[in-house]
């Protein structure tokens, strides 16, 4: 039954939260979508924070999306040892790069007393739950290797399962705890997103890598 409620129920409510919240976030209160940056309270600690959990975060979750969309793809590239360590390499010190990104952000929102006076119970939320995916992953990767493969061949088809709602927890069930936690902690860091600041990762003004530039011109007038 707990298997039930975590592995498939959980993923559901994740889905479902995650679509129809941030549609009606989107549309009834689109100027709240905003991740509400805090740069001009504090700007030095967040450039050293903000840049290597951001680059980190990111090209961790497109790992992620390949072992998902190309598994197949994934696997031939590990069959050979050695891309497979440069791989588990690579991916690992992206992880800890995330995370000492993260240490200067929650350090920063700790010790500045402007910042903490802008905090809300949420921020709180999504601190906790960014902090549990992100040791739980460092864990995984560290105690469990060759994750890319393992994950390719256990969670892609678990969560393709999910998808094409004939959900399979077989595999997954027996996983280590810590993994079942990462899983966990994701299915509820997505259901979260339209009640938080995570919101502003489905609005990234993409538009802005093809316009034409702007020109900013200063206009000071002299008042007589």
């Amino acid at each position: 039954m707990t298997g039930i409620v975590l592995f498939i129920v959980l993923p559901y409510l994740a889905f479902v939260s995650v679509i129809a919240g941030s549609l009606y976030r989107y549309l009834l209160y689109g100027f709240t979508v905003s991740s509400y940056s805090s740069q001009f309270l504090e700007s030095r600690a967040l450039y050293f924070g903000s840049r290597p959990f951001h680059w980190g975060i990111v090209t961790l979750f497109f790992g992620h999306l390949a072992g998902f969309l190309v598994p197949r793809a994934v696997l031939a590239w590990n069959g050979v040892p050695l891309r497979l360590y440069i791989l588990e390499i690579t991916a690992f010190s992206f992880g800890i790069v995330t995370f000492i990104g993260f240490l200067f952000l929650i350090i920063r929102r700790i010790r500045t007393r402007r910042i903490r006076a802008v905090t809300i119970r949420m921020d709180v939320f999504v601190y906790l739950i960014l902090f549990v995916q992100i040791v739980t992953g460092l864990w995984t990767a560290f105690f469990f290797r060759w994750g890319s493969s393992w994950f390719a061949e256990v969670l892609t088809p678990y969560l393709r399962s999910i998808l094409i709602f004939r959900p399979d927890t077989a595999a997954v069930v027996a996983l280590p705890l810590m993994v079942k936690i990462h899983i966990i902690s994701a299915f509820i860091m997505i259901g979260s997103v339209p009640f938080t600041r995570l919101m502003h990762f489905l609005v990234y003004p993409f538009t802005y890598l093809w316009r034409e530039c702007q020109v900013v011109i200063w206009n000071h007038r002299t008042v007589m």
